[in-house]
């Protein structure tokens, strides 16, 4: 019997319902960034670019510690129980930022703000509520939410500024924080089975074999490397954009609109071409070169309104580019029953890259000067250019999952594990007793698909 090809009612109201929670939370912290720097100009303490910076990465060090043990939790005590204490502290720091006076306490909101680490917890719930087969798509469209929410948040943060300043900017982001409490509550479905899947959790026995797998470190240190200068970036362009520009801070929506829109479809036959013609390496280097160039003329640029908004938009055409091939690139190298902790370790990397991102910008900023903060992402672009060239070409493979339709002891799976990955066309194959799942990797030209589900379906 061949499963459905399509997904089913529940599972597209699970992945639908949870890409708007991920965007109802993503919204707020997105929009906050245009403006939050020059907001500060006006607090007591928001003068000195560190502070400011600390502000603007403290959520990712709450974020990094934190996310990885929030979906263990969830495995323990319940996914939307997690989910409700998470987004409930989110919207609490947002309404302590709303309400604040100084840069201390937008600080402290922030801090409690990254608390609220339920990405991992989501991702869980997403995996009990969808099939095997099915998953893949689901992540693709929690991961479009993010992206136009991103670019949608970036256009839209000063004009919001403008109506209801960054203090209400913040509120509004409580409020939706708890619209997404009423989603997960009325809205997706609870599963009758939470259970830990390998594809979407983290792992605890698996960290430390993720952490030595030299190729994995290039892309955690890739990822490190761009949300670090992502994040410094805000520490320094809004106020940029507003010194040597003609535009008002409200209109500053005229220079991200078009950037964030022109660059996010802009990079889409790239990765089609990366993805379907097995270029995904040179498409990826060249990627991170143009990050690279990027910088670079935003540090020769910081007196050119013009320059800073031609060097923004090559910033965010490789940041696009690479925020997309990047999970990727994790999905081809990763050992086939460790998916998720690879992403769960390099999703902490990214955490961390925007603490220190801001925090090491404003620093720079503050003691050394505008152009300083740019070099510094340079250097740390070309970095990692130099290890994306030598990395070795990604394996031509897409990862496929599947339910087995019969019971497994742990000698049943590794027999099965060993037929699997006997079979034509099949690079790697798991098979994981206790979620009674079969990973495999598999050739992107022809493989003995018709075999392998005779296999997993009824065995011999």
């Amino acid at each position: 019997m061949q499963p459905s090809e399509k997904m089913t009612p529940l599972e597209m109201r699970t992945t639908v319902s949870l890409a708007l929670v991920f965007a109802l939370r993503m919204f707020g912290m997105f929009s906050i960034l245009p403006v939050l720097a020059i907001h500060a100009q006006s607090l007591p303490g928001g003068s000195m670019p560190l502070l400011v910076g600390i502000a603007l990465g403290i959520d990712g060090l709450a974020q990094a510690v934190l996310q990885i043990p929030f979906g263990l939790l969830s495995d323990r005590y319940g996914r939307k129980r997690m989910i409700y204490i998470g987004l409930a502290l989110f919207a609490l720091g947002s309404f302590i930022a709303a309400g604040a006076h100084d840069i201390y306490m937008i600080i402290l909101g922030r801090l409690v703000q990254g608390t609220g680490a339920v990405a991992a917890a989501i991702i869980a719930l997403l995996a009990d509520l969808t099939r095997e087969e099915h998953r893949s798509k689901s992540m693709a469209v929690i991961g479009m939410s993010i992206g136009v929410t991103f670019g949608a948040s970036m256009a839209l943060g000063p004009a919001l500024n403008h109506y209801i300043g960054v203090s209400g900017i913040f509120a509004l982001t409580g409020v939706l924080a708890l619209g997404a409490i009423f989603v997960i509550r009325f809205v997706v479905p609870t599963p009758q089975i939470s259970r830990q899947h390998a594809d979407a959790g983290t792992v605890p026995s698996q960290i430390l074999g993720v952490l030595k797998n030299t190729e994995l470190q290039r892309l955690d240190f890739g990822i490190f490397s761009l949300h670090a200068a992502m994040r410094g970036l805000f520490v320094v362009v809004p106020l940029l954009l507003l010194n040597v520009g003609p535009l008002p801070v409200n209109e500053h929506w005229k220079v991200y609109l078009p950037v964030m829109a022109i660059s996010f479809f802009a990079v889409v036959p790239a990765i089609i071409i990366a993805e379907t013609r097995g270029k995904m390496k040179p498409v990826f280097c060249s990627a991170v070169g143009l990050l690279t160039i990027a910088t670079l003329l935003m540090a020769m640029m910081v007196n050119n309104f013009y320059g800073i908004v031609a060097a923004l938009f090559l910033f965010f055409l490789a940041f696009n580019l690479l925020e997309a091939t990047l999970p990727s690139l994790i999905s081809k190298i990763a050992p086939a029953g460790s998916k998720g902790t690879a992403i769960g370790v390099y999703n902490s990397f990214q955490f961390l890259g925007l603490f220190l991102g801001g925090t090491i910008g404003g620093f720079l900023a503050q003691h050394a000067s505008h152009a300083a903060v740019f070099a510094f992402s340079s250097g740390l672009c070309l970095a990692w250019l130099l290890l994306a060239l030598s990395m070795e070409k990604p394996p031509a493979v897409r990862t496929r999952m599947y339910h087995v339709g019969y019971a497994l002891d742990e000698q049943k799976a590794r027999a099965l594990s060993e037929q699997l990955s006997a079979l034509n066309g099949v690079n790697e194959a798991v098979v994981i007793a206790d979620e009674g799942v079969a990973y495999l990797k598999v050739s992107m030209g022809d493989w003995d698909e018709a075999r392998a589900r005779e296999l997993i379906e009824k065995g011999e």
